[in-house]
Protein backbone atom coordinates (compact mmCIF):
# COMPACT_ATOMS: atom_id res chain seq x y z
CA UNK A 1 0.00 0.00 0.00
CA UNK A 2 2.79 2.72 1.05
CA UNK A 3 5.96 2.65 -0.91
CA UNK A 4 9.05 5.04 -0.23
CA UNK A 5 11.85 4.72 -2.43
CA UNK A 6 15.17 6.42 -1.61
CA UNK A 7 13.27 9.30 -0.60
CA UNK A 8 15.01 12.94 0.56
CA UNK A 9 13.10 16.30 1.70
CA UNK A 10 15.85 19.19 1.90
CA UNK A 11 15.42 22.52 2.85
CA UNK A 12 18.13 25.13 1.71
CA UNK A 13 18.85 26.92 4.74
CA UNK A 14 21.59 29.67 4.91
CA UNK A 15 23.41 28.14 2.06
CA UNK A 16 23.30 25.05 3.49
CA UNK A 17 21.13 21.71 2.17
CA UNK A 18 19.31 20.18 5.35
CA UNK A 19 17.86 16.90 4.94
CA UNK A 20 14.82 16.40 6.63
CA UNK A 21 14.55 12.95 4.88
CA UNK A 22 17.77 11.11 3.61
CA UNK A 23 16.97 8.31 1.47
CA UNK A 24 14.38 6.87 3.44
CA UNK A 25 12.63 3.37 2.02
CA UNK A 26 9.75 1.93 4.04
CA UNK A 27 6.80 -0.36 3.10
CA UNK A 28 3.69 -0.46 4.42
CA UNK A 29 1.26 -3.62 3.13
CA UNK A 30 -2.69 -3.40 3.53
CA UNK A 31 -3.93 -3.95 6.19
CA UNK A 32 -0.79 -3.74 8.44
CA UNK A 33 -0.59 -1.76 11.86
CA UNK A 34 2.71 0.24 11.98
CA UNK A 35 4.64 2.27 14.17
CA UNK A 36 7.35 5.00 13.25
CA UNK A 37 8.75 5.89 16.05
CA UNK A 38 11.96 8.54 16.56
CA UNK A 39 13.08 11.42 18.72
CA UNK A 40 11.75 15.16 18.12
CA UNK A 41 13.82 16.50 14.95
CA UNK A 42 13.72 13.19 13.78
CA UNK A 43 12.61 13.50 10.76
CA UNK A 44 8.74 12.22 11.82
CA UNK A 45 7.13 14.82 10.86
CA UNK A 46 8.22 15.36 7.74
CA UNK A 47 7.55 11.35 6.70
CA UNK A 48 3.92 12.20 8.07
CA UNK A 49 3.84 14.94 5.59
CA UNK A 50 4.95 12.72 2.82
CA UNK A 51 2.82 9.73 3.77
CA UNK A 52 -0.31 11.85 4.37
CA UNK A 53 0.08 13.88 0.87
CA UNK A 54 0.80 16.92 2.74
CA UNK A 55 4.28 17.35 1.42
CA UNK A 56 5.84 16.40 -2.25
CA UNK A 57 9.36 14.38 -1.41
CA UNK A 58 12.42 15.88 -3.15
CA UNK A 59 13.97 13.56 -4.71
CA UNK A 60 13.19 9.51 -4.46
CA UNK A 61 9.73 8.34 -5.34
CA UNK A 62 6.40 7.51 -3.50
CA UNK A 63 3.68 5.01 -4.32
CA UNK A 64 0.22 4.98 -3.03
CA UNK A 65 -1.98 2.07 -3.68
CA UNK A 66 0.46 1.38 -6.22
CA UNK A 67 0.29 5.31 -7.75
CA UNK A 68 3.12 7.12 -7.90
CA UNK A 69 2.36 10.69 -6.38
CA UNK A 70 5.66 11.80 -6.38
CA UNK A 71 4.95 14.82 -8.90
CA UNK A 72 1.75 15.31 -7.85
CA UNK A 73 0.22 19.12 -7.81
CA UNK A 74 -1.46 20.28 -4.45
CA UNK A 75 -5.11 20.29 -6.01
CA UNK A 76 -4.05 16.30 -6.92
CA UNK A 77 -2.87 16.04 -3.30
CA UNK A 78 -5.63 17.37 -1.59
CA UNK A 79 -7.79 14.69 -4.02
CA UNK A 80 -5.89 11.89 -2.50
CA UNK A 81 -5.78 12.89 1.02
CA UNK A 82 -9.68 13.15 0.98
CA UNK A 83 -10.71 10.34 -0.93
CA UNK A 84 -7.53 7.61 0.64
CA UNK A 85 -6.40 9.09 3.85
CA UNK A 86 -8.07 9.43 7.84
CA UNK A 87 -5.96 11.48 9.17
CA UNK A 88 -5.56 11.88 13.43
CA UNK A 89 -4.11 14.57 14.91
CA UNK A 90 -2.53 15.22 18.57
CA UNK A 91 -4.50 17.85 19.46
CA UNK A 92 -7.54 16.54 17.60
CA UNK A 93 -8.52 19.32 15.04
CA UNK A 94 -12.14 19.60 15.82
CA UNK A 95 -13.87 22.75 15.04
CA UNK A 96 -14.93 24.32 18.09
CA UNK A 97 -18.68 25.61 17.03
CA UNK A 98 -19.63 22.47 15.56
CA UNK A 99 -20.82 19.34 17.57
CA UNK A 100 -19.74 15.94 17.43
CA UNK A 101 -21.73 14.50 14.72
CA UNK A 102 -20.99 18.08 12.91
CA UNK A 103 -17.23 17.45 12.89
CA UNK A 104 -17.62 14.03 11.16
CA UNK A 105 -20.02 14.57 9.00
CA UNK A 106 -17.58 17.74 7.38
CA UNK A 107 -14.75 15.89 5.38
CA UNK A 108 -18.53 13.94 4.11
CA UNK A 109 -19.78 16.92 2.92
CA UNK A 110 -16.28 17.83 0.81
CA UNK A 111 -17.10 14.34 -0.79
CA UNK A 112 -20.78 15.81 -1.83
CA UNK A 113 -22.27 12.82 -0.43
CA UNK A 114 -26.39 12.63 0.05
CA UNK A 115 -27.40 13.48 3.29
CA UNK A 116 -28.97 10.09 4.02
CA UNK A 117 -25.71 8.44 3.45
CA UNK A 118 -23.89 11.13 5.29
CA UNK A 119 -26.27 10.50 8.32
CA UNK A 120 -26.19 6.92 7.79
CA UNK A 121 -22.44 7.14 8.45
CA UNK A 122 -22.06 9.74 11.06
CA UNK A 123 -23.81 7.25 12.85
CA UNK A 124 -22.07 4.47 11.90
CA UNK A 125 -18.34 5.98 13.31
CA UNK A 126 -19.48 7.76 16.09
CA UNK A 127 -21.05 4.63 17.05
CA UNK A 128 -17.57 2.61 16.70
CA UNK A 129 -16.05 4.45 18.83
CA UNK A 130 -18.87 4.34 21.37
CA UNK A 131 -20.10 8.14 21.43
CA UNK A 132 -23.05 8.39 19.48
CA UNK A 133 -24.87 9.32 22.35
CA UNK A 134 -22.75 12.54 22.89
CA UNK A 135 -23.69 13.32 18.76
CA UNK A 136 -24.30 16.62 20.00
CA UNK A 137 -21.61 18.21 22.37
CA UNK A 138 -19.29 20.37 21.65
CA UNK A 139 -15.71 19.58 22.06
CA UNK A 140 -15.86 22.24 24.86
CA UNK A 141 -17.96 19.51 26.29
CA UNK A 142 -16.04 16.65 25.66
CA UNK A 143 -12.96 15.05 27.78
CA UNK A 144 -9.84 14.52 25.80
CA UNK A 145 -10.11 11.29 25.08
CA UNK A 146 -13.73 11.86 23.67
CA UNK A 147 -12.49 14.09 21.58
CA UNK A 148 -9.82 11.89 19.79
CA UNK A 149 -12.63 9.61 19.63
CA UNK A 150 -14.60 12.01 17.68
CA UNK A 151 -11.65 12.79 15.28
CA UNK A 152 -10.98 8.45 14.93
CA UNK A 153 -14.52 8.50 13.90
CA UNK A 154 -14.06 11.46 11.55
CA UNK A 155 -11.88 9.66 9.71
CA UNK A 156 -13.36 6.39 9.87
CA UNK A 157 -16.40 8.04 8.35
CA UNK A 158 -14.50 8.57 5.41
CA UNK A 159 -13.70 5.36 4.69
CA UNK A 160 -10.30 5.85 3.61
CA UNK A 161 -7.58 3.06 2.71
CA UNK A 162 -5.37 4.29 5.28
CA UNK A 163 -5.58 5.76 9.03
CA UNK A 164 -2.41 8.15 9.41
CA UNK A 165 -2.19 8.90 12.97
CA UNK A 166 0.34 12.16 14.67
CA UNK A 167 1.15 11.47 18.04
CA UNK A 168 -2.49 10.06 18.92
CA UNK A 169 -2.09 9.60 22.47
CA UNK A 170 0.29 12.68 22.96
CA UNK A 171 -2.50 14.87 24.74
CA UNK A 172 -4.19 12.26 26.68
CA UNK A 173 -3.38 10.67 29.93
CA UNK A 174 -2.05 6.97 30.43
CA UNK A 175 -5.60 5.37 30.72
CA UNK A 176 -6.80 7.20 28.32
CA UNK A 177 -4.24 6.70 25.66
CA UNK A 178 -4.37 3.08 26.66
CA UNK A 179 -7.92 3.32 25.09
CA UNK A 180 -7.85 4.83 22.25
CA UNK A 181 -4.49 2.33 21.16
CA UNK A 182 -7.27 -0.18 21.96
CA UNK A 183 -10.00 1.02 19.15
CA UNK A 184 -6.91 1.23 16.73
CA UNK A 185 -6.10 -2.26 17.81
CA UNK A 186 -10.19 -2.79 17.26
CA UNK A 187 -9.53 -1.41 13.60
CA UNK A 188 -6.88 -2.99 12.67
CA UNK A 189 -8.45 -6.26 13.55
CA UNK A 190 -11.02 -4.82 11.09
CA UNK A 191 -8.51 -5.34 8.57
CA UNK A 192 -7.59 -1.58 8.42
CA UNK A 193 -4.15 -0.51 7.35
CA UNK A 194 -2.66 1.60 10.17
CA UNK A 195 0.67 3.90 10.93
CA UNK A 196 1.14 5.29 13.84
CA UNK A 197 3.81 8.10 14.24
CA UNK A 198 5.21 8.82 17.79
CA UNK A 199 7.74 9.38 19.71
CA UNK A 200 6.42 7.17 22.45
CA UNK A 201 8.32 3.95 22.63
CA UNK A 202 4.94 2.50 24.66
CA UNK A 203 2.98 3.64 21.76
CA UNK A 204 5.15 2.45 19.30
CA UNK A 205 5.86 -1.13 21.40
CA UNK A 206 1.32 -1.70 20.68
CA UNK A 207 2.13 -2.48 16.65
CA UNK A 208 2.43 -5.34 15.01
CA UNK A 209 5.71 -3.58 13.52
CA UNK A 210 7.76 -0.49 14.58
CA UNK A 211 10.37 1.02 11.91
CA UNK A 212 12.71 3.67 13.43
CA UNK A 213 13.85 7.12 12.21
CA UNK A 214 16.81 9.27 13.19
CA UNK A 215 18.47 11.98 11.70
CA UNK A 216 16.35 11.37 8.60
CA UNK A 217 17.36 8.02 8.28
CA UNK A 218 14.73 5.21 8.84
CA UNK A 219 15.44 1.41 9.75
CA UNK A 220 13.30 -1.58 10.89
CA UNK A 221 13.08 -2.52 14.16
CA UNK A 222 14.23 -6.18 14.62
CA UNK A 223 13.12 -7.37 17.92
CA UNK A 224 15.63 -10.07 19.38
Amino acid sequence: MIRLNHVSKIYHMGGEDIYALREASLRVRKGEFVSIVGPSGSGKSTMMNIIGCLDNSDEGEYLLDGESITNYSEKELAKVRNRKIGFVFQNFNLIPKMTAAQNVELPLIYQKLPSHERAERVKWALEQVKLYERREHLPAELSGGQQQRVAIARALAARPSLFLADEPTGALDSKTSREIMGIFKDLHEQGNTIVIITHDENVADEAERKIRIRDGQVSEVVES
